[in-house]
Formats: structure tokens, sequence, C-alpha cells
């Protein structure tokens, strides 16, 4: 396997970054532009092997895909899908992956779904399950990919429940497509844990290409009115944003994140207040997002981060830097996504010389003595960013696999370079 030996960086920080746009909301508006009447227009969208995934399967359906400088241009079928004759591979993007399962319902025809790395291995079953009570056969021999949607054209209305304890993404996925339904659609969620911010994102791309939306609680109910095609802008990743900002909070200095601030509506930008609790000076404007940090110990915390998970994995790293005990509570997601990420953080954080505990769905950990080491990261994009971080204050840090950063952020290891 590959490795990458991180450069260790003196004094202070003084950097400019525009991270690359939301993964989250380029997935997201993809779908809704593919199920649009017309031609719809993304700006400053995500390239990256998630996008690639989700291009790909949208292409397999018909859906027309071009890619400019800067804006993707994507011609809409109107809910006119065609069936793919090959099975459709999703690479291990677990959001074009479920997207694509509830999309299999308005297609005429079969859509065989496939994935790599965790991705088989991660939930399904509780989207397969809203997908029976609306109609909708799903084949799948181990509950989860690969699996046969068996779908007949068209979504019917009416009232399903969907699990949303473990991940949002079925609720998301469902709601993508009920502006196609052939009768309203209500979607009522079931144990609602966490990452409600990104059903926020959810109804902001919906509603940004004409759907009705209406939520009342932990239900929506959503019009069968269609998409419409528009012109849509994506802004910067704020999951990607969170490593230059905890750099900067580890080895102090000023960094300013660009074209993302106090409009945006991403879960992970709340990074930014857990790092104020930690002693840095954030500021926040309309579209910009600074951060101020001395470069001394970190003040220690105990904060529930189950509204940015994504985002956990960099604070964890930042607690190895505080002159205490931190905890770090709400992780229980962590264990679903490219990797167990839970116990992976704990498993590296004692590799490179922290103290952990592990307790439940918590982290409790007590900065050590921080010590060359390499770096496992599962195959798992966000483990190799959260550790390079170390590596910029202690010598001897290597990541391996340096190249699933490609899954969210390819250019990541040359914004490292240019810090």
């Amino acid at each position: 396997m590959s490795s990458r030996l991180v450069q260790v960086r003196v004094g202070p920080l003084e950097a400019t970054i525009r991270p690359p746009g939301s993964k989250s909301l380029t997935i997201r508006s993809l779908f809704a532009a593919g199920l649009a009447e017309g031609t719809s227009h993304l700006g400053d969208p995500s390239d990256s092997g998630d996008t690639r995934a989700a291009r790909g399967a949208l292409r397999s359906l018909g859906v027309g895909i071009s890619e400019g400088d800067g804006t993707w241009t994507v011609e809409g079928t109107g809910g006119a899908l065609v069936p793919s004759p090959t099975p459709i591979d999703v690479g291990e993007s677990g959001l074009t992956a479920r997207s694509l399962i509830a999309l299999g319902a308005l297609v005429p025809g079969p859509t065989h779904i496939v994935g790599h790395g965790r991705l088989p291995q991660r939930p399904m079953s509780g989207l397969v399950e809203a997908l029976a009570a609306l109609g909708v056969a799903v084949r799948s021999d181990q509950g989860g990919l690969p699996l046969v949607v068996e779908g007949s054209g068209s979504l019917r209305g009416g009232h399903v429940r969907v699990p949303a304890g473990d991940t949002t993404q079925f609720a998301t996925a469902l709601l993508l497509v009920a502006p196609l339904a052939t009768e309203p659609l209500t979607i009522a969620l079931d144990g609602l844990q966490g990452s409600t911010g990104y059903l926020d994102l959810t109804l902001a791309v919906m509603t940004s290409f004409g759907a009705l939306v209406e939520r009342s609680g932990q239900e929506f109910h959503v019009g069968c009115t269609g998409y419409r095609a528009v012109d849509f802008r994506i802004e910067p990743d704020a999951s990607a944003a969170v490593y230059p900002l905890v750099a900067a909070a580890i080895q102090g200095g000023r960094l300013t994140i660009s074209g993302l601030g106090a409009s945006s509506r991403q879960p992970d930008l709340q990074i930014a207040r857990v790092l104020t609790s930690m002693g840095c000076r954030v500021t926040l404007e309309l579209e910009s997002t600074t951060i101020e940090s001395s470069g001394g110990p970190l003040e220690p915390i105990e904060v529930d981060l189950s509204e940015m998970p994504d985002g956990a994995l960099a604070v964890a790293v930042a607690c190895l830097f505080a002159h205490g005990e931190s905890r770090l509570d709400g992780l229980g997601s962590l264990r679903h996504k490219e990797s167990d990420r839970l116990q992976a953080l704990a498993d590296q954080l004692r590799n490179v010389g922290g103290e952990v505990r592990l307790e439940g769905d918590s982290l409790v950990i007590v900065p050590g003595v921080l010590r060359p080491a390499k770096v496992g990261t599962y195959g798992d994009h966000r483990i190799a960013m959260a550790f390079s971080l170390v590596g910029l204050a202690q010598p001897g840090i290597e990541i391996e696999g340096p190249e699933v950063v490609d899954k969210t952020w390819p250019g990541f290891w040359d914004m490292l370079d240019s810090l």
C-alpha cells in the first residue's frame, strides 16, 4: 500500500482556502436536475469520486450531463427515465446508492445497483422496507447491495414511515423522488437522531428546483409538483473546510475559508462553534469564515457532535492538542460510514500517542506525548484527512493509502502542502 509522509509546518499559518463544492449539495442537485423538466446548470460543483458515481448512475438512466469549466449542464428527463441494460456501479457513495434505490421506482423496469468497499455492508433495509410499503419491490440477498429495484415507472403517494436512527439518507432518498409521485406523499421519520441539518440541505435543494414541501415536526408532506430546471450555485463543502480550520487551530495563525459563511446551512460549519469553545477566535461573515489561533494548547471540551458527524474526526484530532481531557458524544452514526470510524478513531488516536476511552457512542480523549506513526486509514478518506493534521506538528506521521481522499477532495494534499 502506498503512503505519504506529512511535512511539519513551522510557525503560524496565514492562508485563504476555498474548498471544493459541497459533495452533499452536488449529489442532491444532480438528482433534482436529472428529474426536472428542462436544462439546469450547476455552478461550482464537486468533482470527486462520489459525484462521479452519481453522474454515472444518472447517465445510465438517460440523464444528459456535460461538464464545462466550473459548470455542469444537466438535461432533465421530467421523470421519464430509461432502464439501464447493465448494473449501475455507485462506487462507495452511500448517498448516491440510496438516492438511486428510491429513483429506481420511477424506472420502467429493473435497476441493478452494485457498490464497492464497505458500501455493501452499510444499511439499506430501512429504505427497502419503506419502498415496499409504497408498492416498490426490491430484491436483495443480503439486505443491502447488490440489489435490484423492480420499478414500474411511477411511485404512488400516500403515507410512509422511514427509520432515521442510523442515517437520514433514507429520508433524503425518498424526499428527492417524492415530487414525481402520482399523488402527494407524506414521509414520517422514526427515531430521528442527529444529522438533521442534512435534511435541511435536501429541502433547500428541492425547493430551489420548484418542489413544494411542508414540514410538521418529523413529517414531510410533498406535493406532486415535479421539478423545474434552474441555475443552481453550489457553495464550498463545509465538511472539507473543517480540515484547514482545525489545522489553523493546532498550528496557530489566521486562516480564511472563502465562499462559506453565516449564510450556509451545512451542518459541519457548526465545527466553527466547537473551535471557539476550544479557545480560537472565529468570525463568520455572510460568505466567509475566518479562524485565528495563538497556537498554544487548546481548551478541552465536552460536546455532542451528533449534528456534525463528518466533522467529528478532525475535532477528535484537535483534542490531542488540548491541555486536558475531552469528551465527544453523539458519535454512534460513525459506526456506519466508509469504515467503523468510531473504532478507527480510537485505534489511531492511540497509535499517535493519545489516551482514549470508548464509552458507548462517546470518545474520551486524553492528550499524551505524540510520536511518529504510520496511520492506517481503512480506505476512509476522512480518517486520512483528519490524521494528516497531526503531521503538521508532529514529525514522522505517515498516512497509508493517501489516494483515498479522491472520494471527496482530490486536491486535498495540494491544499495541505500550500499552507
